[in-house]
């Protein structure tokens, strides 16, 4: 039986500060990984969409490798209970988060400055920082945190918002650029 159990984020491997020890890039880091893995007694899953996800920044031949060394799985999201606070948390959360977005487009617009694609750009870094960060934004985000939690495992990320979910829902978590260094005391 395995000593413990893991649900690995698409971070694991893309964000460049949480595979450093894994690898330099992308692929790399998979690979690492997968060395790494090899004689350790734990069970790593990966939802199916952060899988496909993932298979947007790494080679197929290291997604392949990859694929015989993981399990792939989907949260039973028909099964899984959230309390209603949580759900009422994010709703107030979103709610902000648009209002936020208005003013910001509010005040692109009463910029009478010429330098459209400048300011355009500003519009889009502080809208996508407003509506995106500490959030969960996507449904592969959202699958992670349900997985980790229907199989009381730990789930593996640097995203803040899915930490952030993941605290809320009572789902234990380790920031991705720790990841290797519990996988080398595993070993022991």
């Amino acid at each position: 039986m395995p000593e413990r159990k893991y649900v690995v984020d698409t971070s694991l491997f893309v964000n460049p500060h949480a595979r450093k020890d894994f690898g330099k890039d992308p692929t790399a880091a998979v690979r690492g990984f997968i060395r790494k893995l090899n004689g350790l007694d734990i069970e790593v899953y990966m939802p199916p969409s952060i899988f496909n996800e993932l298979r947007n920044f790494v080679q197929p031949k290291a997604i392949g490798e990859l694929e015989l060394a993981i399990r792939k799985r989907a949260p039973n999201t028909y099964g899984i209970y959230l309390p209603a606070a949580v759900l009422y948390d994010f709703i107030e959360d979103v709610r902000i988060r648009i209002n936020k977005g208005l003013r910001l487009a509010e005040d692109f617009a009463k910029d009478n400055r010429p330098d459209n694609d400048e300011k355009l750009r500003r519009l889009r870094d502080k809208y996508r920082d407003a509506m995106r960060t500490g959030i969960i934004d996507s449904k592969e985000d959202f699958e992670l945190v349900l997985l980790a939690k229907e199989l009381e495992a730990t789930m593996v990320s640097s995203d803040e918002g899915v930490i952030k979910f993941a605290d809320q829902i009572g789902c234990a978590w380790l920031s991705a650029d720790k990841f290797h260094a519990v996988m080398k005391k595993l070993k022991g």
